[in-house]
């Protein structure tokens, strides 16, 4: 029996790819984190002893640790998943909320990626688009978008699923005009 990865894999599956949103997502964990431990300085403020300081220091480390733990559970469980037959997406909110998306490959019709801003420039972050038979699917703060998009398409070329090619923009608008003349453009051209 083959090794499992993860607790709802079927038996005749195999895991392709695993990846997870960009550590940027705990950084208000951690801004907070460092608030407390900035705090921990503050009994020292009173009484300038080293003992203060430390005993200060401790507990403002361990209550940093609580106060970041949230932000990392939430980042480090919410993983996505794709198998030879599926996509997967487990997001962890908090320490006890899970949800899984469960989809099958031949339902995703279209992936694209956006990198919108400095931030996401510089720290190599963006979004993930997936535009399925039953609506889109946007994944935020992904870690190397470009790569896991043409991790994706692989996958999908090789498993056989073809992907929707964009119907042609002149036929849109054409049937999208509330004047007939863009329409009748087009009788004439057939």
């Amino acid at each position: 029996m083959p090794e499992k990865y993860f607790e709802d894999q079927f038996d005749d599956e195999e895991v392709l790819l695993v990846f997870r949103k960009h550590p940027v997502v705990m950084r208000r964990g951690l801004i907070f984190a460092m608030l407390v431990l900035l705090l921990g300085s503050v009994p020292s403020l009173f009484k300038p002893t080293y003992g203060t300081y430390f005993m200060g220091m401790g507990v403002a480390l361990v209550l940093s640790v609580l106060v970041m733990l949230p932000s990392w559970v939430a980042w480090y469980f919410s993983v996505f998943i794709v198998t030879d037959q599926r996509l997967i997406q487990i997001t962890q909110k908090g320490l006890f909320n899970r949800s899984v998306i469960d989809m099958r490959l031949n339902q995703i019709q279209m992936v694209n990626y956006q990198i919108a801003g400095l931030q996401e420039t510089m720290l190599g972050f963006g979004t993930i688009m997936m535009q399925t038979y039953v609506g889109d699917l946007v994944i935020h703060d992904i870690h190397h978008p470009a790569k896991i998009q043409k991790k994706l398409l692989e996958i999908l070329r090789q498993e056989g699923v073809s992907t929707v090619a964009s119907p042609n923009p002149s036929a849109v608008t054409a049937a999208g005009a509330g004047d007939g003349q863009m329409l009748e453009e087009q009788e004439d051209e057939a």
